[in-house]
């Protein structure tokens, strides 16, 4: 095991152009695509979209990232502010302008056949963009998260939100990705000296922590909330992906993103492929990692009924990453 973050992370960064700053991300796929799918082009791969929360980035993917980029396309973007992004000082940082930047990314690289695999504020995020764009969303995997309107927020999230507090906190003495490093996982070993650098990296002084508290300021709790009508949007957006391939991958001691949130995606999805993992906690990635990504593989194997075609993603197969 490397002591260097960089080393968990080898993987070649683009940039995209977007209103505030210039957009990081992640686009691995087979060194030779046409000799998997039979002479076509790294544009007809499906592709697997990996849409990270608050406070991790693209680095909390690596294991997937790994997994698939040998048979697949994986893309896994930074949002503004976040991870290897541009972080503006000046810039909303709502809902609204995520969502807004993953449909760019999306259409800049023309995405399509689009398994999502969302975290966290991710889901909200993905889902978002899945329901204003659908024709290019054919699968979806979901891992703690939310896409709905809920009243349910910690005593350690509302704290972050305190006026001057809350900034004074998250921003100055790092306390929110600081401590998400041990109080969001159930497996401390594997947070080792390299991989607790890899989160925190991007993360390094006030300025770079912006984005980390904005997510936090942006949760709409009440109807007042700026970001309310674009959650009430994508809620409103899922219902369209109620029949399609879902996976709900859940680490069930999650002290944020409890169980409550996974039942009422089965309430949305009553279709959707069930794991619930009893020794994982909020970066269920981390901690079961390697019962998901054979998941995800299965995942890409099932057929989706928007697909004017032959589903390419039967193929598709990974080893574990440990």
């Amino acid at each position: 095991m490397t002591d260097r973050w960089q080393d968990q992370y080898p993987f070649t960064s683009h940039y995209l152009q977007v209103p505030g700053g210039r957009l990081h991300y992640v686009d691995e796929y087979p060194a030779s695509p046409e000799s998997l799918t039979g002479g076509s082009s790294r544009d007809s791969l499906p592709v697997l979209l990996c849409v990270h929360g608050n406070p991790t980035w693209s680095f909390y993917w690596r294991h997937i990232i790994t997994a698939f980029r040998d048979r697949v396309r994986v893309v896994a973007i930074d949002h503004l502010g976040c991870g290897l992004s541009d972080k503006p000082q000046n810039y909303p940082y709502r809902l609204a302008d995520h969502i807004g930047n993953l449909q760019r990314l999306i259409e800049s690289l023309d995405l399509r056949n689009i398994t999502l695999l969302a975290h966290d504020w991710g889901g909200a995020i993905g889902m978002g963009a899945a329901g204003r764009m659908p024709e290019r969303f054919t699968r979806f995997g979901l891992f703690n998260t939310a896409a709905f309107r809920s009243d349910r927020c910690p005593w350690r999230i509302r704290v972050c939100r305190i006026p001057v507090l809350g900034a004074w906190g998250v921003r100055g003495l790092n306390l929110f990705a600081g401590a998400a490093i041990t109080m969001a996982t159930e497996k401390p070993e594997r947070f080792t000296p390299a991989v607790r650098a890899g989160y925190l990296a991007p993360y390094d002084n006030y300025a770079n922590r912006v984005a980390v508290h904005r997510f936090v300021q942006d949760i709409p709790l009440s109807e007042a909330h700026p970001s309310y009508g674009t959650l009430l949007e994508v809620e409103q957006g899922l219902g369209k992906f109620r029949d399609m391939p879902m996976l709900l991958a859940w680490g069930m001691r999650d002290w944020c993103f409890t169980p409550h949130f996974l039942e009422r995606f089965r309430e949305f999805f009553p279709q959707a492929e069930v794991h619930r993992f009893e020794d994982a906690g909020h970066y269920v990635i981390e901690d079961a990692h390697e019962r998901i990504i054979p998941l995800v593989a299965e995942l890409l194997k099932r057929p989706s009924a928007t697909m004017g075609h032959a589903d390419s993603g039967g193929t598709v197969s990974a080893s574990a990453s440990t």
